[in-house]
């Protein structure tokens, strides 16, 4: 039996005719940009978080570009982020024109800890991005607890729940993407930004309209990043499914666990007190490139996402010097990512560790 990496598809099926209703709302309304679809979303996510304030941007990139803008991070900053992450937790950093400055993560778990980020504090350090890696949850109070502002990159991360919250809603601002490939996907580039600081929120409103409250007067060299109407009015009718489909990526993470996939592989460690929705589900070994050549044969899809961590890619090179990263090395050689969805079945996930068989021992 093949099994997909991904199946976004499949939990959409029963939706179809709200989607279609939903786009033809939008085309029927005649507003396509921070209509009233975008308005009732944001209220609608900040709920769902448990946040005061949902800001809609154009995709997750840009969220932490102006998120970390509205921080009043610039030129002359530094921002601690983890290398084994997404390339753009750090470019976006670049792009606020700040310095980013790699830290460490523990491979068992794919997140940054406390020690990892005192580790990395620079006098000019402004701000942290903690990446709630795969939808694990990283420990933002113990980061917050070394005085700084933490931004929670929770682009992987939409239905986790933690002991403090959930991922948007523990540190001063957070951060999501809508890519279609996510817990919440839309059917495009969207994203958006979370907070409990009403000022804040009322800076980065300003921020995504190009520095301006009325495109009339301008208070700030700002973005064009604005979240679509047709992909708000997409996201609403998915938004009261996401608990279940969290629910479901959670339960398969314990189904790999009760097939046994831990004599051939090593699972990721949930965070203490965390319940991740997995955005992918991700295992370690040391012959991670010969399982996925066994696991693609036999119609099995996976892949290794960070091979070559973010520090040690060409265009951030100057931003690294001669950090070592112990953690992020071992998680970066020997991670691969197996199939979870929303909709991956019991049966799946047996095919998935028949296939693993092989190479006990």
């Amino acid at each position: 039996m093949a099994v997909p990496l991904f199946d976004p598809s499949t939990p959409l099926q029963p939706l179809r005719d709200e989607l279609h209703a939903a786009v033809a709302r939008v085309l029927d309304g005649g507003a396509f940009v921070l209509g009233p679809e975008v308005a009732a979303f944001e209220e609608e996510f900040a709920r769902a978080v448990g946040a005061r304030h949902a800001i809609g941007v154009a995709n997750g990139t840009e969220a932490i570009t102006v998120a970390l803008r509205g921080l009043g991070v610039g030129p002359g900053d530094d921002v601690v982020v983890p290398s084994f992450t997404f390339y753009a937790s750090a470019e976006a950093i670049v792009n606020a024109g700040a310095r980013p400055v790699f830290c460490d993560v523990d491979p068992r778990t794919y997140v940054a800890t406390a020690d990892h980020v005192r580790a990395a504090l620079t006098p000019a350090t402004k701000a942290v991005v903690l990446v709630h890696l795969f939808g694990n949850v990283a420990p933002v109070r113990e980061v917050e607890a070394l005085g700084l502002p933490v931004l929670e990159d929770a682009a992987q991360a939409a239905g986790t729940t933690g002991p403090d919250g959930a991922p948007g809603a523990i540190g001063t601002v957070g951060t999501f993407s809508f890519y279609p490939s996510k817990n919440l996907g839309a059917f495009g580039d969207g994203g958006a930004i979370t907070t409990s600081d009403d000022e804040l929120a009322e800076t980065i409103r300003v921020l995504r309209f190009h520095g301006s409250r009325d495109k009339v007067g301008y208070e700030r060299v700002g973005f064009n990043s604005r979240l679509d109407e047709v992909q708000a009015a997409v996201l609403r009718v998915q938004l009261p499914h996401l608990p279940a489909w969290a629910a479901h990526r959670a339960q398969a993470g314990r189904w790999y666990a009760e097939a046994g996939l831990d004599a051939h592989a090593a699972l990721p460690d949930p965070t203490p007190g965390a319940t991740p929705a997995w955005h992918l589900f991700v295992v370690r070994a040391p012959d991670s490139d010969r399982m996925a050549q066994r696991l693609a044969e036999a119609g099995i899809g996976c892949r290794p996402y960070y091979r070559v961590p973010v520090h040690r890619q060409p265009p951030m090179r100057e931003f690294a010097g001669g950090v070592e990263l112990p953690g992020t090395e071992e998680a970066a050689r020997a991670h691969l990512a197996i199939p979870i969805s929303a909709a991956i079945t019991r049966e799946q996930v047996g095919e998935v560790v028949a296939a693993f068989a092989p190479h006990a021992g």
